[in-house]
């Protein structure tokens, strides 16, 4: 994990940390309620006490494979979902495991959700070889419920995960890893027994993005895209988080693109069709930030597009903890993306193509 010493803390993550702390304090997590039904008394997840609110359980959540009842409170909860355990995290609560996406930080728990996380110990950390959530690992994590909302679940693996313990997933028609970061906060908040808490973490992050669009009217009758250069040009969908940021700060993600993608979260384009990049601005996410501009516009079609001739590209590391901010999009990964990525776009439709968009590292 890279440690980030001395770092600022930026305004917006500072206000949506306040936010949290009010949110996370008002519904419950007394230090005198009663833990003695807790098996295992060390974990640091059984011994926050109970932070439902008041009627919560039992509770039924429809999914894209039925209904699941949680009958009561969960206290070892495992994420299957790969940006799930933010939305635990900011909800009070610590899962006992996560599952590995982007190998960048410790038990898969971002800069932006460390405030949150405290001094709770870090949950084990699982991967998914690509064939799969590890049921093995997880069963003998013993969970009491297993979240895989953000996560492109089988019938098989939900029924295989379901003889362990209640499977909470996305709702039926969402894409795989497409479901929304207020839908997800808000699914994950009445599994947790905390619906009032997860719509105060909703409308704190929806109050910031609207500031700052009103802040910036330059992307209002803009267009954006994000796209990565994996299988020659990746862009990814308007059901995509990253997508999904930029029309939540203004920008209007291209009609087209929805034909491209499918119901997939993103889809490579062909050459013929390189003219999609051509946008207002243009995100990157791309694993060196001086050579691939390079690479990139050596390619007579692309090189010669109006978003290239006219210094409207953002390119961003994706191994950095901003391109990691950006492709979780997550009620606590939201702030921390905006605070840092809003003065790049900016730079780029400023209408001067003098102006540096500095690469974000």
């Amino acid at each position: 994990m890279r440690h980030l010493p001395g770092r600022r803390r930026p305004a917006a993550v500072a206000a949506f940390a306040a936010l949290l702390l009010t949110a996370v304090t008002a519904c419950g997590g007394s230090d005198d309620s009663d833990d003695s039904g807790a098996s295992g008394g060390s974990d640091a997840a059984e011994d926050a006490g109970s932070s439902s609110e008041p009627g919560a359980f039992p509770v039924t959540i429809d999914g894209r494979f039925g209904p699941t009842t949680v009958e009561e409170e969960p206290e070892r909860i495992v994420t299957v979902g790969l940006t799930d355990q933010d939305a635990v995290l900011a909800l009070g609560k610590v899962p006992v495991g996560t599952t590995d996406w982007l190998t960048l930080h410790d038990a898969a728990i971002g800069p932006w959700a460390e405030e949150a996380l405290g001094d709770a110990d870090r949950p084990e950390l699982l991967t998914d070889p690509g064939t799969g959530p590890q049921v093995e690992a997880i069963a003998a994590l013993n969970p009491d419920l297993i979240l895989a909302v953000y996560a492109g679940l089988t019938e098989d693996q939900y029924d295989s995960l379901s003889q362990i313990a209640p499977v909470v997933t996305a709702p039926e028609g969402t894409q795989d890893w497409g479901v929304a970061w207020d839908d997800q906060t808000r699914i994950i908040g009445a599994a947790l027994g905390q619906p009032e808490a997860a719509d105060e973490l909703v409308t704190g992050v929806e109050t910031m993005l609207a500031d700052t669009r009103e802040a910036h009217p330059e992307f209002a009758d803009q267009t954006g895209l994000v796209a990565t250069p994996y299988d020659g040009y990746y862009v990814f969908g308007d059901e995509d988080p990253r997508s999904d940021l930029l029309a939540n700060l203004g920008f209007t993600i291209p009609g087209e693109l929805a034909e491209v993608t499918g119901q997939e979260f993103g889809a490579s384009i062909s050459r013929e069709n390189t003219d999609l990049l051509d946008q207002s601005a243009l995100v990157w996410l791309v694993g060196d930030t001086e050579g691939a501009p390079r690479e990139l516009h050596d390619d007579e079609l692309y090189g010669g597009l109006d978003v290239v001739t006219q210094g409207r590209e953002v390119y961003v590391d994706e191994s950095s903890d901003l391109g990691a901010s950006l492709s979780f999009g997550t009620v606590l990964s939201l702030p921390y993306t905006v605070e840092t990525i809003v003065p790049l776009l900016s730079a780029a439709v400023d209408g001067d193509p003098a102006t540096p968009v500095v690469p974000a590292s």
